[in-house]
């Protein structure tokens, strides 16, 4: 694991069980489990622990007579090493929840596991809307943002404007990018455009070069980019190197971070659209816990990610107090009565299927002429309420509501 001067993870595994369950009976105890060192790392990652660490700051560091404790893993984007760090965590170092998330495949594998372990599983960077739909938990919540709100607000914007009619997805070979290619692709149809092809791309792929070239000859008028992360800047990068946009083509970019408009540079990334659900630079409230939190993460202000892991964490901590305890059940029924208000969220809440149900942003990347600083990249053009953003109750597959 890397990072170690970042976070910090507690080794309890050569204590006796026993041992382990008599000093955690005194602890709640919190698991950040994401994508340290890859591809999405800088958007998640060790950023999302000092989140966490804020966050048990800033209640107190104690809830219901117990210590908060944070320890911290790398998923390294496998469902079978992110599954087997869950299980570790929930079996023999009691960690009463697993935030972060940060692969739709580990976040499915981990949030399939809540029931049988009693514990609760509250994913802030995956995106996959089936965590909410087929697979969702009773015990399991889905916070910052999916696929389905990410589609949502970048297809409707994309083609509202016009030129934007016919489709062509570049998309990352994993449960994430293809719910983002097809939810994306339900919005073009549903608006009257039409999907002429798609190829799909492995994760954390160094050269874009033939899968451009296949979007480019494919003649289409948007490429959706279904990806994310390094991922995202790579092919954008590519496209850029291409003439792409200078062809007559649009980028899409159905998940982009803060991050990637600074490590693209705005000669590259301006006028590019996207769906987001924080922006630091938004009002007083984001920018004072932006600056709090820069001093401590490499002068860098938060992703929507790290914003939304703080939201989860203070929240979850909110409900263990007001239940008195930190049994998964008893929280969870505190969470979902209590209203999710911070400063990135006002008057948030829970629905059944774990959906969070919080505004979402229609943002875009400025001009090098309008931008004073270095972090000053973006412009929020409007706000997608809640309402509108996600997908409604109305069409979900999630089995606990059919009860």
């Amino acid at each position: 694991m890397r990072y170690p001067t970042i976070f910090a993870t507690a080794l309890l595994l050569s204590m006796p069980c026993a041992a382990t369950a008599q000093i955690s009976a005194d602890v709640v105890k919190i698991g950040v489990l994401d994508d340290m060192s890859g591809p999405y790392a800088d958007i998640q990652g060790p950023g999302d622990a000092v989140a966490v660490r804020m966050a048990v700051e800033d209640f107190g560091g104690t809830v219901a007579g117990k210590k908060i404790e944070v320890i911290a893993g790398d998923l390294q984007n496998k469902a079978d090493v992110g599954l087997a760090v869950a299980r570790r965590w929930y079996d023999t170092e009691n960690v009463d929840v697993i935030m972060g998330l940060g692969n739709s495949a580990v976040a499915l594998a981990v949030q399939g596991i809540t029931q049988e372990k009693n514990r609760i599983a509250i994913t802030t960077s995956a995106g996959s809307t089936v965590l909410t739909g087929k697979s969702c938990s009773p015990l399991g919540m889905h916070w910052v943002y999916d696929t389905y709100a990410l589609a949502n607000g970048t297809a409707s914007a994309v083609m509202s404007r016009g030129g934007g009619d016919s489709w062509f997805f570049l998309t990352a070979d994993y449960a994430f990018g293809h719910s983002l290619e097809q939810d994306t692709a339900a919005v073009v149809k549903k608006k009257g455009g039409k999907v002429v092809g798609s190829v799909r791309a492995p994760l954390n792929s160094s050269d874009f070069s033939s899968f451009l070239l296949q979007a480019q000859s494919s003649k289409s008028e948007v490429i959706g980019l279904a990806n994310a992360g390094a991922d995202t800047i790579n092919a954008i990068k590519t496209a850029s190197e291409f003439g792409v946009v200078d062809g007559g083509q649009k980028l899409a970019g159905m998940l982009v971070l803060l991050t990637d408009i600074h490590t693209l540079g705005l000669k590259t990334a301006q006028g590019l659209l996207f769906t987001e659900a924080f922006y630091w630079d938004q009002n007083e409230d984001t920018r004072a816990f932006s600056k709090r939190f820069a001093e401590r993460h490499n002068g860098k202000p938060p992703t929507s990610f790290q914003a939304g892991i703080y939201s989860a964490a203070l929240h979850y901590l909110k409900a263990v107090k007001a239940a008195g305890t930190d049994e998964a059940k008893a929280v969870v029924v505190a969470m979902k009565k209590l209203p999710v208000n911070d400063f990135m969220t006002k008057n948030g809440s829970i629905r059944d299927d774990g959906r969070m149900m919080r505004d979402m942003y229609l943002l875009q990347a400025k001009k090098p002429s309008q931008s004073k600083g270095e972090w000053d990249l973006m412009n929020v053009v409007s706000t997608i309420p809640a309402e509108q953003a996600y997908r409604p109750l109305s069409e979900s597959e999630c089995p606990l509501l059919k009860k």
